[in-house]
């Protein structure tokens, strides 16, 4: 069989679907992955796992004039290729993949998309539900099968669209990286990366943007320092609003105590390294930070949102708090920190609560949905 993923840049693929793309291989598929090269952004992030990569210039914005050529362009590819199945991811991968497959879907091809988190969702902007519902539902018709990776989702597809649903748990977090380290195991770790055992290290993993919301964080600062002066923010990622957040740090006089990681391909050392994992997003589908930070037995602090209720229940794998409450999220985290017997007892019920959405769960979740269409 002959298998081709779409999503609008090819850094999603390599962070969110080796499960499926190693559940594939196994099955004997070839496996062709079309998307925009953004790996040079990504600090030497690799797409070395799939059979044939096509560069198509996807832009993140559906009303950009140059999907119009990304259009073209992957039409031409699915045509000339003959797939088995394509499957589509984000927005705009999404779309533009489930149209060009029209045609090859007459022919026999299955087409699918995973939706990582609708742009619609309860408690949602109206705007939003204007836009975003309305276009999903029409696309549907050139959906075989809608995957969700949020119980939320899935109940809302069920009930909204005409469509076969399927729910999996999220794209599989890499159980290989991320799992807990021993006393001694995190005592080294930190040793290497130039953190006392001393310090109180709060992780917080992203793409530095306003909805990532990472300035909530730093805003919290302040009030942590005066409990634990030694506590320490590191944010992992890169964006828009890096400048604006060095910024606020200086501000705060936090020079010393928030650290700007860049774009870090070594998470799982400092997810090991960390006290707490920390989240501020306005919106999520089904974090994966949050997920790896669970599997390594840390305790979570986030804001309110379909992914993170879904991951975090309140006292018991951490704290829920306001995305800007800046206040609440320095509560919480003192809380824990004031705790390093309820921190290991949280960082416990994380993990077993994690496992089911490890690449070793999602794995047979994928393959039974694959199996089911008679694809392997």
């Amino acid at each position: 069989m002959k298998i081709l993923l779409v999503a609008t840049v090819q850094s999603h693929i390599c962070q969110f679907h080796k499960p499926l793309v190693n559940m594939l291989h196994d099955h004997g598929c070839e496996v062709h992955v079309a998307a925009r090269n953004n790996l040079a952004e990504k600090n030497g992030l690799k797409l070395d796992f799939v059979d044939r990569v096509f560069e198509v210039p996807f832009e993140r914005s559906p009303l950009n004039k140059h999907n119009i050529t990304a259009y073209r362009t992957l039409k031409t590819i699915i045509d000339a290729e003959q797939y088995d199945v394509i499957h589509t991811n984000t927005p705009v991968g999404g779309i533009l993949g489930r149209l060009a497959s029209r045609k090859a879907r007459r022919a026999g091809a299955r087409v699918f998309y995973t939706a990582h988190g609708f742009h619609f969702f309860r408690g949602g902007a109206k705007k939003n539900w204007m836009l975003y519902y309305p276009l999903e539902k029409y696309m549907c018709r050139y959906t075989d099968t809608l995957l969700t990776i949020t119980d939320e989702d899935y109940q809302l597809a069920k009930k909204l669209f005409r469509v076969d649903v399927a729910r999996i748990h999220g794209v599989g977090a890499d159980t290989s990286r991320y799992f807990p380290y021993t006393q001694e195991q995190e005592a080294r770790l930190r040793e290497e990366m130039g953190y006392a055992l001393s310090d109180k290290i709060l992780l917080c993993t992203g793409e530095l943007n306003s909805n990532k919301n990472q300035i909530t964080a730093i805003r919290a600062m302040p009030r942590v320092i005066e409990v634990h002066p030694t506590a320490r923010l590191l944010l992992a990622g890169n964006g828009e609003t890096r400048e604006l957040l060095l910024a606020e740090a200086e501000r705060l006089g936090l020079q010393k105590h928030v650290e700007l990681l860049g774009y870090r391909t070594d998470l799982e050392r400092y997810v090991n390294a960390a006290d707490i994992v920390l989240s501020c997003s306005i919106r999520e589908g089904l974090p994966l930070n949050i997920i790896e930070g669970m599997l390594c037995e840390k305790p979570v602090v986030a804001s309110v949102n379909r992914g993170h209720r879904e991951l975090v229940t309140e006292d018991v794998t951490g704290f829920l708090s306001e995305a800007h409450d800046a206040d609440r999220f320095a509560d919480c985290c003192i809380k824990l920190l004031d705790s390093p017997e309820v921190m290991h007892e949280f960082g416990a019920a994380a993990r077993m609560r994690a496992l089911q959405y490890a690449d070793t769960a999602v794995y047979y979740e994928l393959e039974e949905l694959y199996r089911r269409h008679n694809i392997i």
